[in-house]
């Protein structure tokens, strides 16, 4: 009853997330508890060689999660879902959306998953003295102005794809902080984009002849807890096509999902950390200080709040281990057997952990796409062996599962090793942590260090925008979204995986061999075509 009484009266809040591979919706309570989710299921498309969306499947997408979620409601609370307190949009970071003064999309959607910008990122990292990845969307737009591309001298404005979806719910052309750091470097003493660079790139670019300056094609700049506009008639037909959902809802500022995996993981506080690893991985750390230089391996961006955050990202995690996994499955079917998939999955990810501590020798790389981490600009997904290596069904999947973590452990070492960052503890969310006891013991021999993973992990980025909405509707405005998130999360307890040394020491073995075999993968790509 008392789940229905929210939702008649409109004290819920909406969180949903556009990921790589599934669009989620949560709803909670005032307190935070989620009560319903949706989902839909999609993916990215390479067209010309760029990994895209395109706009029309984001809306569709959009709109078929909303459904699944209110036909949730309905279902298991015979309520029709028309309004809600305060909602929020969260979408994968990074890539580019540039738009004409009439809001026409230039030319398709790049996603982070592109590493096409590599001229651009070098450059604009020596000029700014700052860490620009490929990903970003200032390295997008200016590897469109080196290629020449014609579309340059049209843009109006640039955004993200949460910042875009959210501008089509409420007019608004906002951004927050932590998805505003994914565009452009931010000034963490200002909590806006940093005005010297800004103008050093200008100033680059002055003989091309723009019509722009760069602050004039960037989003405004918001801190988590305020206001990001006001859900309009239009947005919100857009979202709910049936008609039902009021407008006149506020939203808070658009994420992405690397602020709303912090969110989600309670990891806004200097020294705390969090792992995101489902089609990518990447680990953030909140920093003490600022670095003491430039390293092209580590992003940095801010929490919701303005924190400045260490990230170490990969672009390959889960997509090449869950190919083995779904082959072993047709090859069980093939032999009669008939498996459920979930069961195949959980199976097949604890068997890893009964392989010989290296995976037997073998050597694999999971690079679907480039990995920056490693300097490369496409992938080959292998699986290499000696004549006299063990090759089991266990190893193979080990070694899938460790390679999966290999680039990210090159980039934290860079925080640990070389910058001396200390963290008191890493949370780990997302589907590599889907079978409990086997992804935060890989993922603890990979680093070294104990990982937690909470018993609402599985809730991802869209509970993290969702309690970005509570946020802004707390009853003490002077209370710190750390402060805030501890409260949400008093009773949060989960499960903790801890080093076992054999683990950690097999993990370090089978790393030695991930780099020095980089020149099979090397090879791979330059002679397959």
């Amino acid at each position: 009853m008392e789940i229905i009484d929210y939702i008649n009266s409109g004290e819920t809040f909406l969180g949903i997330e556009l990921g790589s591979t599934r669009i989620k919706a949560v709803l909670t309570k005032p307190d935070g508890t989620p009560i319903a989710g949706g989902g839909h299921s999609w993916e990215n498309s390479q067209v010309d060689g760029i990994w895209t969306y395109p706009l029309e499947e984001v809306i569709e997408g959009i709109q078929a999660c909303y459904t699944d979620l209110k036909n949730t409601i309905r279902k298991e609370y015979g309520l029709n879902l028309k309004r809600f307190r305060a909602g929020g949009i969260s979408a994968m970071m990074h890539g580019y959306i540039a738009f004409d003064a009439d809001g026409k999309l230039l030319v398709p959607f790049r996603t982070w998953r592109n590493n096409i910008t590599a001229e651009a990122s070098a450059a604009l990292s020596e000029l700014f003295n700052y860490p620009i990845p490929q990903r970003w969307s200032i390295a997008h737009l200016y590897q469109a102005i080196l290629n020449g591309e014609a579309h340059t001298t049209e843009i109006s404005s640039i955004t993200t794809l949460a910042g875009w979806m959210h501008r089509k719910l409420t007019g608004t052309n906002v951004l927050g902080i932590g998805d505003a750091s994914g565009m452009f470097p931010i000034d963490t003493n200002t909590a806006n984009y940093n005005s010297s660079m800004l103008k050093a790139f200008d100033e680059k670019v002055s003989e091309k002849g723009f019509g722009w300056k760069l602050a004039e094609l960037f989003p405004e700049v918001l801190p988590a807890g305020v206001s990001g506009g006001i859900l309009t008639a239009e947005g919100a037909l857009l979202l709910d096509p049936s008609g039902d959902l009021e407008s006149g809802i506020t939203f808070c500022p658009p994420e992405g999902d690397a602020g709303t995996g912090m969110v989600a993981t309670n990891s806004v506080r200097q020294r705390t950390g969090n792992v995101s690893a489902g089609t990518s991985v990447f680990a953030m750390i909140v920093l003490e200080r600022e670095l003491s230089k430039t390293h092209e391996e580590i992003d940095l961006i801010t929490t919701p709040d303005g924190s400045l955050v260490g990230m170490a990202h990969s672009n390959n995690c889960s997509t090449e281990y869950s190919a083995w996994i779904e082959l072993f499955g047709e090859a069980a079917k093939a032999l009669g057997a008939d498996i459920d998939p979930a069961n195949l999955y959980d199976s097949m990810m604890k068997l890893a952990l009964t392989g010989d501590s290296d995976c037997g020798g073998l050597l694999a790389y999971g690079y679907h796409s480039g990995e920056h981490m490693t300097g490369f600009t496409e992938g080959r997904p292998l699986l290499v062996r000696r004549p006299g290596d063990s090759f089991t069904p266990a190893n193979i999947i080990r070694a899938q599962l460790f390679t999966s973590l290999c680039a990210l452990r090159t980039g934290l070492d860079i925080l640990t090793g070389q910058e001396n960052v200390t963290v008191d503890e890493i949370k780990g969310h997302g589907g590599f942590f889907k079978t409990p006891g086997v992804g935060e013991r890989i993922m603890a021999a990979a680093l070294n260090t104990p990982i937690s993973v909470l018993s609402t992990a599985g809730e991802g980025g869209a509970w993290g925008i969702a309690l970005l909405a509570g946020f802004i509707e707390r009853e003490n405005k002077s209370l710190s979204l750390p402060d805030y998130l501890d409260g949400i999360f008093a009773a949060g307890a989960g499960r903790t995986a801890t080093p076992d040394r054999s683990d950690v020491e097999g993990f370090q073995k089978f790393f030695e061999r991930y780099h020095e075999g980089l020149a099979i993968e090397r090879a791979a790509v330059e002679n397959l075509k």
